[in-house]
């Protein structure tokens, strides 16, 4: 695992961006697929990620793309599903055209149905030859795409019950708490590790605590993000604000001045 530590949040998405840009020219399969998050973490290396596309470094119109889920009990065309979310956010930024987009499907007449759209989902990713980097965030509580606190290191694309905190924090996008999904379909820990890289950005003192988890504290599904711990290739970015709780920071920082992902 690699940590970089930036000044700003700014700085962290301009770093986050070239990890994934170097991501996608090391591990990049016949096609170039990429993991998608949503949340406000990831907004800025999105930005990042269009300005090297409008430089000629990167071209999106070709990419597929995965999101780590989606709400269960909302139509995909309302306004805070995460399909509708990343048309916005992503598609309409970065140039990834919406039909290459695949977002977890949370609707069907059962919960077997449901079930087996989401096994189905881990068969559309193996079949578009798998993850090249998978974009990351992680909740306050430690959780990695809606995989909450107790979820199997190894679990597949599957229902979820949201955390209550998890609900809370959500709540600003809807019309009140009571507005918030309380299932998701999400990518199980399992799947996210099948990704050739994984790039982290986190950001703000509300993710000190995870973060310090995450990344030093033990191998544990009380921390769903500490996974990152098992993968191969992980960047974990973060800024000043959310490093605050690393223990090893001069370690960090030193092994990162040798790491320049192209900047």
């Amino acid at each position: 695992m690699e940590v970089l530590i930036a000044d700003t949040p700014e700085a962290a998405a301009v770093f986050a961006a070239a990890a994934v840009l170097d991501g996608l020219r090391t591990h990049r399969g016949e096609t170039q697929v990429l993991g998608l998050a949503t949340g406000s973490s990831p907004l800025g290396l999105y930005a990042e990620l269009a300005a090297a596309a409008k430089r000629g470094e990167i071209d999106f119109s070709q990419t597929i793309g995965f999101a780590l889920d989606e709400y269960v009990g909302i139509p995909d065309t309302h306004e805070q599903s995460y399909r509708q979310t990343l048309i916005r956010e992503v598609c309409e930024v970065i140039g990834l055209p919406v039909s290459g987009l695949n977002v977890p499907n949370g609707h069907g007449e059962s919960v077997a149905q449901i079930a087996a759209q989401a096994t189905a989902y881990d068969e559309a990713i193996r079949a578009a030859g798998g993850v090249d980097v998978q974009i990351l965030g992680i909740g306050a509580n430690g959780h990695l795409g809606f995989n909450e606190p107790a979820s199997s290191l190894r679990s597949r694309t599957r229902i979820k019950r949201l955390a209550a905190q998890t609900r809370e924090d959500n709540a600003r996008f809807f019309d009140g708490l009571d507005q918030v999904p309380t299932h998701c379909v999400t990518q199980g820990l399992g799947t996210v590790q099948e990704a050739r890289r994984l790039v982290l950005i986190a950001t703000g003192s509300h993710k000190a605590e995870a973060i310090a988890a995450a990344v030093e504290g033990p191998l544990s599904a009380s921390c769903p993000g500490s996974v990152l711990q098992l993968h191969p290739d992980a960047v974990v970015i973060v800024d000043e604000a959310a490093a605050a709780g690393l223990k090893n920071r001069a370690y960090y920082d030193d092994a990162a001045a040798g790491l320049q992902f192209g900047i």
